[in-house]
């Protein structure tokens, strides 16, 4: 669910492969609650990006770097967990192609209950300024403030990423 109440990454298309654009939250809550509605509204445009993709363009590189729709989906799944959840990477280009056994359908499967599973935990977050859950790394466990602002940058340049491969693929925009 986002924060706005609805699920995340579900928005009717409307004609000639235009998405309704939807603006940002209009949120006056708490920085907590203000920060996971910006980040579900991302997450949504990310998803979005990638349900109604056919075999094999959701899985074709659009650029030479190797960077494609499902395989961005399921590096934020990763990331998603890491960060939120504590779950460790072990290889970080991995995440970032998938298997010929993973499927759109399962992979916004995992990509949403990710989702979930962090706003959940994120939810029981009463102090930002206290250490996330991942692993401390060469600088010590960031805080849970620099989770949620690193979440929104991180999911925000992959959506933009997201918006030039589905143009370039058929045209689609918006969110």
């Amino acid at each position: 669910m986002s924060a706005r109440g609805g699920p995340v990454g579900e928005r009717a298309a409307s004609s000639a492969g235009r998405r309704s654009d939807v603006g940002p939250p209009a949120v006056t809550a708490d920085e907590r609650t203000t920060l996971l509605a910006f980040l579900d509204y991302l997450r949504a445009a990310v998803v979005a990006k990638v349900v109604d993709v056919p075999e094999p363009a959701v899985r074709t590189p659009g650029v030479a770097s190797g960077t494609s729709l499902l395989g961005t989906l399921k590096h934020l799944g990763h990331v998603e967990r890491f960060y939120f959840l504590g779950e460790p990477i072990a290889q970080l280009r991995r995440t970032l192609r998938p298997t010929g056994a993973e499927t759109v359908d399962g992979l916004v499967a995992s990509y949403r209950d990710a989702v979930v599973r962090a706003n959940d935990a994120a939810q029981g977050w009463t102090d930002l300024d206290a250490p996330a859950p991942r692993a401390a790394g060469r600088g010590g466990a960031p805080t849970r403030r620099w989770v949620l602002v690193h979440m929104i940058e991180e999911t925000a340049r992959h959506a933009g990423q997201l918006d030039v491969l589905r143009e370039q693929l058929d045209g689609a925009t918006g969110r």
